[in-house]
């Protein structure tokens, strides 16, 4: 990642390929031909030993580009795999944590998300005679590395990051240790059959991640693009974004789906405002307190870490070179149809009021890239 210049990443969001698992054999041994040797000759923990020392030379590189501070969050999936007629588990999430930890990151509480799947056969071994059934890994893991300490913010920085602040009720959800519900959204970017040929992950996945760890205008990295799942999520996001992919296929897919990405994001906005004013209903109805006012939307909030929280809209995405698109977005906050802002609740007489934070120029665009290596 050498066009990408030492200390200038604020997050990383990526899903590497999975060591172990049969899909991701090829692209590994493309790359080292000693791991085909080694699967060839039936020797799994060398194999695996030396898939992830390819993805060792990717965190190195990560960590030169990352700033102090900075959050790295990696999806990944243990791999199950019999060899020479042994099935056994290969633990690729505490191998990485084992890297991370050598590089002298703080490792922070990991998230399981669980894997929709309706197959009625998804049960391994010998059926009901026990002991020769086998668990079955229903669970993907997200790996959350920071560099260094806690983030601190300047004051000239602080009104962005006011704005970039997330609901009361997507916080309780969005940092809880289990994820159940990641399902539903990626479908109107991409058709299953492209979603599975590149091990894509959920949009909503990424679009979380970006904005529980970066603030509004941070430069976003994923060191395997795969279908630009993090790329476009940083767009909905109003953040800045590198990708790379080695694999060219995949190229067409993601320019495809540029021209798309503007009413995608939107429609999401919308959905989330959608979302808060249906926890407000049902909150009201429920007779529990909603002690502050949004400032841009006018509608009630729970803390004061949210009166300033706001969105803008898409206006356009478009490419403005080989692999370098760019997006602008609205200087007006997104709204639903059924918002109805008001004036936020009056300070007592003799206090002036604190003013609402510059919003950023209609003009001025983000650059979005995909880097393909």
């Amino acid at each position: 990642m050498s066009e990408v210049s030492s200390k200038s990443v604020d997050l990383v969001v990526t899903s590497p390929p999975y060591p172990m698992i049969e899909m991701w054999d090829e692209v590994f041994s493309l790359q080292d031909k000693t791991i085909g040797k080694a699967l060839n000759a039936n020797d799994g923990p060398a194999a695996f030993e030396l898939m992830h020392r390819q993805l060792d030379s990717v965190w190195a590189e990560v960590d030169r580009v990352l700033k102090p501070s900075s959050i790295v969050c990696v999806n990944i999936g243990d791999a199950t795999r019999t060899i020479r007629d042994n099935f056994a588990l290969y633990s690729n999430h505490s191998r990485i944590i084992s890297f991370f930890l050598k590089q002298g990151f703080t490792v922070m509480p990991v998230i399981l998300w669980r894997k929709q799947t309706n197959a009625p056969n998804k049960f391994m071994g010998s059926g009901m005679y026990p002991p020769g059934a086998y668990v079955t890994l229903e669970h993907e893991y997200i790996l959350i590395f920071r560099k260094g300490g806690k983030r601190e913010f300047k004051a000239s920085e602080k009104p962005n990051r006011r704005e970039s602040a997330y609901f009361w009720e997507e916080r309780n959800n969005w940092f809880s240790d289990v994820w159940m519900d990641l399902k539903g959204a990626t479908q109107k970017l991409f058709d299953k059959n492209t979603r599975n040929r590149s091990g894509a992950f959920p949009f909503i996945l990424p679009f979380r991640l970006i904005h529980m760890f970066s603030v509004r205008g941070d430069t976003v990295l994923d060191p395997f693009a795969g279908l630009g799942t993090t790329t476009f999520a940083a767009m909905s996001a109003q953040r800045n974004s590198i990708g790379y992919e080695i694999d060219e296929n995949l190229r067409e897919s993601i320019q495809s789906k540029v021209d798309t990405i503007v009413d995608f994001s939107n429609e999401h906005i919308r959905a989330r405002l959608e979302r808060h004013r249906e926890f407000v209903e049902e909150r009201i109805a429920a007779e529990k307190p909603l002690k502050h006012t949004n400032l841009h939307y006018g509608f009630p909030v729970i803390t004061k870490q949210e009166k300033d929280l706001v969105f803008h809209p898409l206006l356009s995405a478009e490419q403005v070179r080989d692999d370098t698109f760019e997006v602008r977005y609205g200087a007006e906050e997104q709204r639903t149809e059924t918002d109805t802002p008001e004036p936020a609740t009056k300070k007592p007489a003799g206090k002036k009021k604190k003013p609402s934070p510059p919003k950023p120029d209609s003009e001025k665009g983000h650059k979005q890239m995909t880097l393909l290596d």
